[in-house]
């Protein structure tokens, strides 16, 4: 078999993009690639295939799991085919390939490497990074043999953005063998990587040819309106008494550590606290670890002398308290980076890790002070979260009724809540599968319809076993279901899934949830998370721990699929957080739903409405969370936008009129914390109060200069306590008023506009990055645009490049604009302000800084476009001494409240 059997074809219309990739193919693959990134939900399982189709050679497809491989198949089989049989030419080993071969990343890498695979994934495994320890490919050669036997000239990718680890180099050598056509598909590319990784990428899968956007695929009714909302709880008091037990040990380990004399002694005896100026290499290459040293002898009584200051370039610095942050650097250092001088303290450094290890700060040789993983596990796990998802469920049905299709998606089954007997009455300790299931059927006066799909176990309402057993025989030819009651509840089934039912299940059960027999189905993400396909579904909780955007995203995309014949469809999605309210970040697990909603694009319900990722566009209080009345009003007000369908309808509606592309920018928010005013009104305020006392001032100098007058006709003896109490009064007010001018003058300064300022250096960026070829779009179709928002936020993007160099140009522009790390190069900015001279610090983007001519050159644009400045390469003494005291007084180091931002916005 040569070629593809004829009249093989896709029994539906293309959507707009799907057509737009399809007519531009052979321009996509003149480079022997194809690169596609959309969103779940898009339809890039049925453009592979076609893709598959018209290039007609055999061909194998690679998956993340297992569920996905056999979900191709049968999308090929129902799509293309329009047939329930699996033709014989198709195989699922790529040991044993045929025309069409459907394989797994896992299996070619074990298959490479000789080794074997289980066909089932643990359930609660991270299928990101499932893989083979051994990695040799000693049996390489022979899978290459097999598929160049079989003529293999084409591979499809998909979800390629797994192939960030290990079987990457496995499939490298693989492409590298036969030199096939490569078709990669993705929904999240690894933008976050470094140049080298996203070169790598790219090597394998080629440049990417057509991205397509959330808000485009909303537009085109593709995917649906749908809104993320954040449902917040607080510890049981179980739990809160435990975390505050852990928190009393960390704090007691803490204290003793602080005070411990021998660690005093170790440090002491460091060459570098004896004499740091016999190797300031060592200082500038460690200055964590001597910054900790300096600030743990400082907490102890010792005086830092001037030898320290002299080093640290800065005889002014206020040495910081010793903190969790501190410490954790120091004990890091002291147990397990510094090798030689603390070897004769073999003996104290085991029982000082002992005395960690039983305080649970120690755990693999990381220190865990600040952020304990004791204390996270029990927020991201605390089982308020199930009363959550009992208010969220209620709420839901509410307002829906019988057309409500609610998925909730959680990590682990915990088959241990459930029993043979014929009452449930297990107190709930954990989240999973089943203890969900037992809190929505105990207290369920409204007779929902409540379900459980999961790779070991599966329950339906009773009422739904004669439509499932129908679906069985009629689509699938399935003539008998065994199941077995519910032990303690006559009103449901378990599905006993034998072997017959074991590829089916899936969808039988999907079938009878779309359909209204289940209204609410409980699933792993393992199973359900990625690829599972149920476009009726209008409600997710996702009641699970995983923070990165890849899977979480992938979960999202339950929830976003257009229906047909459901033109109003919307979909909510619902993120569990319990709040630490000892806490200002709110915890553990709001800052991983932090990380989690980077990756997530909605319309805003901030005054200026549009649409963007992060949490901020859901105008979330600050963290004041304190008590559950506060959490009440707060999941009221959230409860009370998400009921509201319509409205969010129309505000997709409204704000996709306000744009054509999503753009990635760098966002400088103006200090929101501080002030209760916007933007203007604050830079106004400022101005103001700087003439009024100006004004003042003036007065005040008038009135000294009369007072002096007076003193000279003053001849009484009287008059000397009036000169003396106007004095007093004239001094005070000189003072008072010279100082507040100098604070807003300096304030008025800070929050100057400055778009302008920021638009230069980024065209230093983009200038430099294009004759470096990190940029290769003609420079005349690059445009950069800055924006400075209502609220005082500066913005700045670049148009008319590739989504790649969007990426490199916004990732070099931040490392620009934000506190110094250890860059090879800073940039010594000097300016002038009316009569006031300026002088801030900058890194030269890492990309740029390999090489002295390209930092040169980049120097050469900030003195052309920004103003005086001054190269220093900091892999000299000298150079490191400027460094670090660029790190104590960079003007971005200082702007603690206005951290830069790296966001996605339609514009």
């Amino acid at each position: 078999m040569k070629n593809f059997p004829e009249g093989i074809s896709f029994k539906y219309p293309w959507r707009k993009y799907q057509n737009r990739v399809l007519e531009e193919l052979s321009q996509h693959l003149s480079n022997r690639h194809l690169h596609v990134i959309a969103p779940p939900g898009s339809g890039k399982t049925v453009l592979g295939l076609e893709v598959m189709l018209r290039l007609n050679k055999p061909v194998v497809i690679l998956t993340p799991t297992i569920a996905i491989r056999n979900q191709w198949i049968q999308r090929f089989c129902e799509l293309f085919l329009q047939s329930e049989v699996v033709p014989d030419w198709i195989s699922k080993d790529i040991r044993n390939p045929k025309f069409m071969t459907v394989s797994t990343y896992q299996g070619v890498h074990a298959a490479c490497n000789n080794t074997s695979i289980a066909e089932v994934i643990e359930e609660e495994s991270d299928n990101d990074s499932e893989e083979s320890k051994d990695t040799s490919n000693k049996n390489i050669d022979a899978v290459i043999a097999g598929l160049k036997e079989q003529g293999v000239n084409t591979i499809v990718l998909d979800e390629a953005h797994h192939l960030k680890n290990e079987w990457w180099s496995t499939l490298t050598k693989i492409k590298e063998g036969i030199d096939p056509v490569i078709v990669a598909l993705t929904a999240t590319p690894p933008y976050d990587v470094s140049s080298a990784e996203w070169q790598r990428y790219c090597e394998l899968n080629g440049p990417v040819d057509a991205e397509i956007s959330v808000p485009e695929l909303v537009s085109e009714g593709d995917l649906c309106p749908h809104q993320d909302y954040i449902y917040y709880s607080l510890p049981t008091i179980e739990e809160k008494n435990s975390i505050d037990d852990i928190k009393l040990k960390i704090q007691g380990t803490f204290d003793t550590v602080k005070h411990d004399k021998t660690l005093m002694q170790a440090i002491g005896q460091h060459p570098m606290w004896v004499n740091p100026e016999s190797d300031t290499d060592w200082v500038y290459n460690n200055l964590e670890c001597y910054s900790a040293m300096l600030i743990f002898l400082n907490a102890n009584g010792k005086e830092i002398t001037p030898q320290h200051l002299e080093v640290i370039g800065n005889s002014d610095i206020k040495i910081p308290e010793l903190d969790f942050e501190w410490m954790e650097t120091l004990l890091e250092f002291y147990l397990f980076k510094e090798k030689v001088h603390f070897e004769v303290y073999n003996e104290h450094k085991l029982t000082l890790k002992k005395l960690l290890r039983e305080n649970g700060v120690l755990l693999k040789r990381r220190i865990m002070l600040q952020h304990n993983e004791r204390t996270s596990k029990k927020l991201i796990s605390s089982i308020s979260k199930l009363e959550s998802v009992k208010s969220i469920t209620d709420f839901e049905y509410e307002q829906l009724g019988s057309d409500l299709r609610l998925v909730i998606l959680t990590d682990y089954i915990r088959k241990e809540y459930y029993v043979e007997s014929e009452e449930n009455t297990l107190y709930l300790r954990k989240v999973g599968v089943i203890p969900i299931f037992e809190k929505l059927r105990r207290d369920n006066p409204k007779n929902i319809k409540i379900g459980i799909l999961s790779g070991s176990i599966v329950i339906i309402p009773k009422s739904a076993l004669t439509v499932l057993q129908k679906i069985a025989k009629t689509q699938y030819g399935i003539n008998e279901i065994s199941t077995t009651p519910v032990p303690f509840d006559s009103n449901y089934i378990c599905i006993d899934v034998n072997s017959q039912l074991k590829n089916n299940i899936v969808q039988l059960v999907t079938d009878i949830f779309e359909e209204g027999h289940i209204e609410v189905l409980i699933g792993t993400k393992s199973l359900l998370g990625e690829g599972w396909d149920a476009p009726a579904v209008n409600a997710l909780i996702i009641a699970s721990s995983v923070g990165s955007f890849v899977l979480s995203n992938q979960m999202r995309g339950r929830a976003m699929r257009a229906e047909n014949g459901n033109a109003n469809k919307t979909g909510n999605i619902w993120h569990l957080v319990c709040i630490d309210k000892d806490d200002w970040t709110g915890g553990e697990d709001f800052q991983l739903l932090e990380r989690r909603f980077k990756g997530f694009l909605g319309v805003s319900y901030n005054e200026e409405q549009g649409i963007e990722n992060g949490t901020k566009r859901l105008n979330i209080p600050l963290f004041t969370i304190s008590k559950q009345h506060t959490v009440d009003k707060i999941n009221k007000e959230i409860l009370t936008l998400a009921a509201n369908r319509k409205e969010l309808k129309e505000k997709w509606d409204k704000a996709l009129g306000k744009g054509v592309q999503m753009v990635e920018e760098v966002k400088i928010p103006f200090e929101e914390r501080r002030h209760k005013k916007t933007y203007r009104q604050a830079k106004n305020f400022y101005y103001n109060r700087t003439i009024a006392y100006i004004i003042a001032e003036l007065l005040y100098g008038f009135l000294a200069y009369l007072l002096q007058g007076l003193k000279g006709l003053a001849r009484a003896r009287s008059w000397e306590q009036i000169n003396i109490y106007l004095g007093i009064i004239t001094i005070a007010g000189l003072t008072f008023f010279g100082s507040k001018i100098y604070t807003s003058f300096r304030l008025y300064i800070k929050y100057r506009d400055i778009s302008k300022d920021i638009k230069a250096i980024a065209e230093v960026v983009l200038r430099s990055l294009y004759k470096e070829g990190h940029i290769e779009t003609e420079y005349d179709y690059l445009k950069i645009t800055t924006n400075v928002s209502e609220t005082g936020a500066v913005s700045c993007h670049l148009d008319g490049a590739t989504t790649y160099e969007k990426s490199i140009f916004i990732n070099s522009l931040t490392e620009v604009i934000s506190p110094i790390n250890n860059p090879r190069y800073i940039i010594i900015r000097k300016s002038k302000l009316y009569f006031i001279n300026q002088q801030d610090y900058h890194a030269v983007p890492e990309t740029i800084a390999k090489n002295k001519k390209p930092s040169e050159y980049f120097a050469e644009q900030w003195q052309t476009l920004v103003g005086e400045c001054e190269l220093v390469f900091t892999r000299t003494p000298e150079g490191r001494k400027i460094l670090l005291e660029s790190k104590v007084k960079a003007l971005a180091n200082q702007l603690d409240d206005n951290k830069i931002e790296k966001v996605s916005k339609w514009r």
